[in-house]
């Protein structure tokens, strides 16, 4: 009978502290900042990206600094595939509000289909952004790729 109890305990013990793992509203309206600006990445639509972005964002890609036309030039404009297709799955690790900033890490896979050829790959990003007029705006972005195949 120990024993159940003990099994009882344990269980309440675990689902109680993942409980506490719950994300709050700020922190979700933060991820969802994130995962919509990957969304325009994905359609290709440098308009709807820039709603998601600070004017003078920051990104740090492949040991370069880019902005938003970087961004754009390489990811959208460039990127001429018809057969062009992405699809994002972000993890997100740890996403932390304080009063008009935030910060959020997660891992980022994203499988690619462009001029036939399907590629995925893998990152560990980091992301800081900003609340300018009631919405939350991502400032600058740290990536670090882990796997490409």
């Amino acid at each position: 009978m120990k024993k159940i109890q003990i099994a009882v305990l344990i269980i309440s013990l675990s689902t109680a502290l993942h409980a506490q793992t719950r994300v709050t509203e700020n922190q979700l309206a933060v991820q969802q900042t994130v995962i919509k600006a990957f969304d325009a990445l994905s359609n290709r639509d440098s308009v709807s990206l820039k709603l998601f972005c600070a004017d003078d964002i920051a990104l740090y890609e492949y040991g370069q600094v880019w902005n938003i036309d970087t961004l754009i030039n390489k990811a959208i404009r460039l990127n001429t595939s018809a057969d062009f297709n992405r699809t994002n799955t972000l993890d997100f690790i740890s996403t932390t509000v304080n009063k008009n900033t935030a910060w959020t890490t997660y891992h980022l896979n994203s499988e690619i289909i462009k001029d036939g050829k399907h590629i995925s790959i893998q990152w560990l990003e980091t992301v800081v952004l900003v609340k300018e007029k009631k919405r939350w705006k991502i400032k600058v972005l740290h990536s670090s790729l882990i796997k490409r195949s």
